[in-house]
């Protein structure tokens, strides 16, 4: 009994083996699962894509290669991810190129409009020059004006002398002339009463005494009157002379006040932009011309002011007008003198790129204009002026002062070259150095800078201000 009890427990299974045997079964029913769903899958794929196969026959032999439902899923998914990636990456590059042509057109843009403002910078750079061109015939024209109509006013001033004194020399004439024949008159009626009988005998003449007096003052009036029709006849044409005298200066009266008008316009014109040329860049006109006439206290020539005698009566108008108009054109001759005397010209002739302006940069105080242009590019001085420094100072690499009058004092920094030297003298226009990139300078510039009384101010004023007119 007990052998076999020992023997039916050998024969029972251990653990382990339990423990494999129910591993195995779970495999299997995953399996089995697996199976099912793999089969549900291929039913549900059969409907779509249907078992299809490719045959490949050969001159012995026919073969095929079946295309199973997932198989013909995968080739499917893998088209569809080549298609969708073609179509993403085309996109991405449609859209790159469309926004670099966006790019490029905007910058071309961009450049047509700067090269459109230069050209237009450059016209109306011209057509300022040309204005300032007539306005300096203008001004020649108006000075010969003015010299002609002073001396046709110094010539009507002597014919009018003239007639006068013709007109006190007839006037006396006739006044002579009227006495004596009165008093010929009294004589001729004295010797007609002798004549007559009504006088005393004893203290009358004779008869024949009577006669040849009266023969005599018969004569004597014949004269007289004679005399009196020539001297009527002189003053008749004398007050003739003097009628058409009037009208003659009437009508140089008239195209005398013609002539001024004309003038005062066109000094009008050509005063007022020079007022505001200094106005706008905070320079009281004024104080300026006082300076410069200062400089030029000189007088004689033809903008003297006329000096004619009003013999103790009122002033003349017209000689006051035309001190006037003399004072008008000094104060233009000032002008010319003080702007070349200001920095009212551009530094740089060629075509430049404003680059920095005038003000806060950085968080720092930019003191100038930076003009932009290639390396070499002529810089000119902006107004007559000494040169007090030129040569290397921090930050500015290579630079240039100039003091000019006003208390003005200009800067050139940057510079590539250096064609002055301190102590000389330059004029507007001269050429001082050349553009460069020396000092602190990220590419090659003209740092321009205007001090006025030891203070920055904006050069671009200056710059506009001079163009408006010059």
């Amino acid at each position: 009994m007990l052998q076999a009890t020992e023997a039916g427990f050998n024969t029972l299974p251990t653990t382990s083996a339990l423990r494999k045997r129910l591993a195995a079964r779970q495999e299997m029913e995953t399996g089995r699962v697996r199976i099912g769903t793999l089969q549900r899958l291929h039913t549900v794929l059969e409907r779509r894509f249907p078992e299809k196969r490719l045959f490949l026959r050969s001159d012995t032999e026919t073969r095929f290669i079946r295309l199973k439902p997932l198989t013909q899923l995968t080739i499917w998914g893998g088209g569809a991810l080549v298609i969708g990636w073609t179509i993403i990456a085309t996109a991405i590059l449609l859209m790159d190129s469309i926004g670099a042509g966006n790019f490029r057109a905007q910058a071309q843009r961009d450049q047509a409009i700067y090269e459109n403002r230069l050209n237009a910078l450059s016209d109306e750079r011209d057509a300022r020059a040309a204005e300032a061109a007539a306005a300096q015939a203008r001004f020649s024209s108006a000075l010969a004006q003015v010299s002609v109509m002073q001396s046709q006013l110094l010539a009507s001033e002597d014919r009018r002398r003239e007639m006068e004194t013709g007109l006190e020399v007839i006037q006396a004439t006739l006044r002579r002339t009227m006495q004596e024949r009165e008093a010929a008159r009294a004589q001729v009626a004295a010797l007609t009463a002798a004549a007559s009988g009504t006088a005393p005998a004893d203290a009358g003449p004779s008869p024949e005494q009577l006669s040849a007096t009266l023969t005599m003052v018969t004569s004597a009036l014949s004269d007289t009157a004679a005399s009196r029709d020539k001297i009527a006849q002189d003053a008749q044409a004398a007050i003739d002379h003097s009628a058409e005298m009037d009208t003659e200066i009437r009508d140089m009266e008239a195209r005398n006040d013609q002539i001024f008008r004309q003038i005062e316009d066109a000094l009008t014109v050509s005063v007022a932009p020079l007022d505001k040329v200094f106005r706008d860049v905070g320079m009281d006109p004024d104080k300026v011309l006082a300076q410069v006439r200062a400089g030029y206290s000189g007088t004689g020539g033809p903008l003297t002011p006329l000096q004619t005698s009003t013999m103790g009566g009122p002033p003349d108008p017209d000689t006051a007008r035309a001190n006037e108009i003399l004072g008008t054109l000094q104060r233009i001759n000032y002008y010319r003198i003080a702007a070349d005397k200001a920095p009212l010209a551009m530094p740089v002739h060629a075509h430049v790129v404003y680059s920095s302006p005038f003000g806060m940069r950085w968080g720092r105080m930019h003191e100038g204009q930076d003009l932009a242009a290639p390396i070499g590019t002529p810089v000119y001085a902006t107004a007559d002026g000494v040169v007090v420094y030129a040569g290397w100072e921090s930050g500015y690499g290579r630079l240039i002062r100039i003091r000019h009058d006003f208390g003005i004092e200009t800067r050139y920094g940057h510079l590539n070259a250096i064609r002055v030297t301190v102590g000389q003298r330059v004029s507007q226009g001269d050429r001082i150095g050349d553009m460069g990139n020396s000092g602190r300078s990220t590419g090659p510039h003209l740092h321009y800078e205007i001090r006025v009384n030891g203070h920055p101010v904006n050069p671009v004023t200056f710059m506009r201000a001079g163009s408006n007119v010059f």
